[in-house]
């Protein structure tokens, strides 16, 4: 593989990107900063296939990442590469208002062929090529410059060695038959709505003082507040409030701005300074939550009773038994929030659709149902189907094999 100096101007970059326009695949990876800023600060691109990688300095003086952009977000002949690639994908969306098309992510890849929910990339490297990463640079500034040859040589590598990984991974994955199971969640990474932040729906991500409607819109009003803040001035929005203090001014709201300087959390400024006359203005302006907005947050959570959470804990050992038999991660095969809903009776689900159906969700309905029991057969625990007259052990291979064909 031809490894190029630091790309740092745009004809280079240009003609780069028509080279690489023509391969099957690209692998990309990004190093950034974001811990004093809102929006990540891009530092360095790194790119490259089975033939040659480079690394671009996208804080170069004069360089249009143009080419670059287009090759990742208008070239759908060309599948991208990325290995735990949401924040890179974040990043390239913030720049175009796009993400990457078609996507391939090797850390999901690995949730079909193993069970590694999460697979860091030393250790994916480690078990594919049997390389030790050098870990040396990775904490370093990326925003400082110039770059030593050991930063750029450690960037490089995350492409060089995922150009050689994909391509075995691949065919693994149409060996066992199990690509397919990765449609949806290739297509869920490069859903553009996963990158969008509407400042009135962060309020969700938050824990809730109580479940007062009053409360609630009180939170609602101060995240959308917050978020715009932390937006135009361009630091993490911890800077601005931390979520338990918004939580807590929620619950308790101040009766005045002088109030504020008695909130922990808070300095004594917010008493007469800028920022807390807007954030009394918020407050002035928040509303109840709607009852339809009341009943769309309940409805994210499912409320089970005693029965309803040892049914859950049943079918979470359902899940762990049929991912260890498949070799799979346990996330792709059902998430713990689809089993409680199942539970509770919810039908509409993920897991009783497509594969998934066919692999673990019609089991895990059939134990609900009172079709199935757990038994232990020289010591393992298995999955028998009732009523019979002799328990049936599942076969593990049976779910592989039917895909397989």
């Amino acid at each position: 593989m031809h490894i190029h100096p630091l790309i740092t101007d745009t004809a280079t970059l240009d003609a780069l990107c028509a080279r690489l326009a023509k391969g099957d695949f690209v692998c990309v990876d990004t190093e950034f900063m974001r811990e004093n800023t809102y929006w990540p600060e891009l530092c360095l691109v790194q790119i490259g296939n089975a033939e040659e990688a480079a690394a671009i300095d996208p804080l170069a003086p004069g360089i249009d990442l143009a080419p670059l952009l287009a090759l990742l977000t208008d070239n759908e002949d060309v599948l991208k590469v990325f290995h735990a690639g949401g924040q890179d994908v974040e990043i390239i969306y913030n720049l175009t208002g796009r993400t990457p098309h078609p996507i391939f992510d090797t850390q999901i890849a690995m949730m079909a062929v193993s069970q590694s929910e999460q697979i860091g990339y030393a250790n994916l490297v480690e078990c594919w090529l049997g390389k030790s990463v050098d870990k040396g640079a990775r904490f370093t500034d990326w925003s400082r410059r110039p770059l030593t040859e050991r930063q750029i040589d450690y960037a490089i590598g995350d492409v060089t060695h995922l150009a050689a990984i994909f391509p075995r991974l691949l065919r693994k994955l149409r060996k066992t038959g199990r690509g397919v199971w990765l449609d949806a969640e290739m297509e869920k990474l490069a859903d553009p709505a996963n990158y969008r932040t509407d400042p009135d729906e962060v309020w969700k991500r938050i824990r809730p003082p109580s479940r007062n409607a009053a409360a609630l819109g009180r939170m609602k009003a101060m995240a959308a507040w917050r978020e715009r803040e932390a937006q135009d001035k361009n630091i993490p929005r911890g800077r601005i409030m931390r979520d338990e203090t918004l939580a807590e001014l929620a619950g308790n709201p101040p009766a005045s701005q002088a109030d504020l300087a008695k909130v922990r959390g808070l300095s004594a400024a917010w008493r007469d300074n800028e920022i807390g006359r807007r954030l009394m203005a918020a407050l002035e302006q928040a509303r109840p939550l709607s009852r339809e907005e009341l009943g769309e947050r309940d409805r994210r959570g499912v409320a089970l009773g005693r029965e309803g959470s040892l049914v859950a804990d049943l079918l979470k050992l359902l899940l762990k038994i049929r991912a260890r038999e498949l070799d799979v991660a346990a996330r792709l095969l059902a998430r713990t929030e689809e089993l409680e809903a199942l539970a509770a009776g919810q039908r509409d689900l993920a897991l009783l659709e497509g594969w998934r159906r066919d692999v673990f969700g019609q089991d895990a309905l059939a134990l609900v149902e009172g079709q199935m029991a757990f038994a232990v057969r020289d010591g393992r625990l298995v999955m028998t189907r009732l009523p019979a007259e002799e328990p049936i052990e599942m076969a593990p291979a049976a779910p592989a094999e039917r895909m397989a064909t």
